[in-house]
């Protein structure tokens, strides 16, 4: 081999050229570069709206819509004769829900009327003899009038006599003058036994107006007992205390009940939300402010509601076993405290008793808006 050939072979070979890239594929993929847009501009737009969110709202899943729950209970021990409403039935104030049997309470109505007619008989007969025995009085102070004029006139005869027998007169016998002092004496005596007996006619008649007066409390107690008893058979009749749904009825006729004993509850219609938020949600919270609730039960319809007012404690206070956290395992847990929602009249009417106690419910609150009036 020649040298020029020598140094021909020890060149490399020229590297084979690289193929075509194809038209479409030529620079960076157009379709990820928008692809990866737009992706980024929904995280920004998230990130945005969640920044918005949480500087002008607060949100909480625990909230529940509660209402004024009635028991409805007898008053009296009874045996159940008429059932007048149904289960889920509106009612009026005053309506009568059920009737007892009023045989018992009507049975002692007229024991009693019966006790205070007998008892006001006794007063007329007191008044009859407080007026005999004021009759006596008035003949017995008479009489002692009577004796006092006796009195008198025997003490004028006892002195004539006495001046007509003496030591120096003889005029009258001295049997004559003993008569006269006798007469005297017994007059005395009379007059003294009369005003005994007047004494004791004005005692009689203190003594019966006493007993009248005894009579006639007896008929005071006697017709307050009248009055309990038909107040205790108007019990008999079951109303309603309130205006509203009946509902946990368990009632029947010929059912027995005990006084006290609840068999059905009344819940009325005006509602509101306790919405429990987390105490770091509350210090841009004021009374007044708008409040969008979402009730589990009517999706798709939003209510405007307002803050009403503010729990007084946190929930764990009013648990069972509150926590000591003065204990040395404490451990830091946000606490929630109830708010009160409370929705305009119409608007809760205009749902048509679809809003009721117990349901779950979402409140979003909007913050950093002036107070207003509820």
């Amino acid at each position: 081999m020649t040298t020029q050939e020598q140094k021909l072979s020890a060149v490399p070979p020229a590297p084979a050229a690289a193929p075509a890239a194809p038209p479409g594929q030529q620079g960076p993929n157009r379709r990820v570069l928008v692809v990866a847009a737009v992706v980024a501009l929904a995280a920004l737009g998230i990130g945005g709206r969640m920044w918005y969110r949480s500087a002008h709202y607060v949100e909480t899943e625990n909230a529940y819509v509660t209402g004024h729950v009635h028991p409805v209970s007898s008053r009296i021990a009874g045996v159940v004769s008429k059932v007048l409403v149904k289960d889920n039935q509106m009612v009026k104030e005053g309506d009568v829900i059920a009737e007892l049997d009023p045989f018992d309470q009507g049975v002692k109505v007229e024991q009693i009327q019966a006790q205070i007619a007998s008892a006001q008989q006794q007063v007329v007969q007191a008044d009859a003899q407080i007026a005999q025995v004021q009759a006596q009085a008035s003949a017995a102070a008479a009489q002692v009038a009577q004796s006092e004029a006796q009195l008198v006139r025997t003490k004028q005869d006892a002195e004539r006599f006495g001046q007509l027998y003496n030591s120096q007169m003889k005029a009258v016998s001295k049997a004559e003058l003993d008569a006269a002092v006798a007469a005297r004496a017994s007059a005395v005596a009379d007059v003294a036994a009369r005003k005994d007996s007047a004494a004791a006619a004005k005692a009689q008649i203190a003594s019966a107006k006493s007993a009248r007066d005894v009579l006639n409390a007896q008929v005071a107690v006697l017709q307050v007992q009248l009055k309990d008893a038909k107040q205790q058979l108007a019990y008999n009749q079951i109303v309603a205390p309130v205006s509203g749904r009946i509902s946990k009825r368990s009632l029947e006729v010929g059912q027995r009940v005990q006084a006290g004993q609840q068999f059905a509850a009344l819940v009325e219609e005006d509602v509101w939300l306790i919405a429990n938020f987390k105490e770091t949600q509350l210090p841009d919270m004021k009374i007044g402010q708008e409040v969008k609730v979402s009730v589990d039960a009517i999706p798709g319809r939003e209510l405007i509601g307002r803050v009403d007012s503010f729990a007084p404690a946190s929930g764990a206070q009013f648990s069972l076993l509150p926590p000591d956290n003065a204990t040395g395992n404490f451990t830091k847990i946000v606490q929630r405290v109830p708010v009160k929602v409370t929705f305009k009249p119409e608007d809760v009417r205009a749902l048509s008793g679809r809003l009721v106690p117990g349901m779950s419910a979402v409140a979003e609150v909007a913050i950093n808006q002036k107070e207003s009036q509820k």
